[in-house]
């Protein structure tokens, strides 16, 4: 028997959500273009919050998350919202690296695999 795969909020290009075997992918989130780095990343990770519970699952269930930074200069300043918005033992596994953003403007792209809630 196949595991089913269910797509939520596709855009004909993209969904914005999967879910697999009881595993939860995102697509890459961002903020408000032009806005300063700790804006986008606390409207991200709201973004991200808001996509789990969507789907019965919520931050303390994150598995690994992949954060793009525009530049690495700016890692201490996304550092600080992410530390205060990961509550203490429930850190997920995670990685983040400089790359050029779909737009000038973006600061901050985060990519997230939970699991689900059930």
């Amino acid at each position: 028997m196949t595991t089913p795969i269910h797509r939520h909020q596709g855009t004909g290009r993209m969904s914005r959500i999967v879910e697999h075997n009881g595993t939860i992918y995102l697509c890459g989130q961002v903020g408000t273009r032009g806005d300063s780095v700790a804006d986008q990343t606390r409207q991200t990770l709201q973004k991200i919050e808001d996509l789990l519970a969507s789907v019965g699952s919520d931050k303390n269930r994150i598995l690994s998350a992949t954060i793009w930074l525009a530049d690495m200069a700016d890692f201490a300043e996304m550092n600080a919202v992410w530390d205060a918005w990961v509550e203490p033992g429930h850190e997920p596994a995670r990685a983040c690296g400089e790359a050029k953003l779909a737009s000038p403007e973006l600061a901050v792209e985060i990519l997230i695999v939970a699991a689900s809630g059930a």
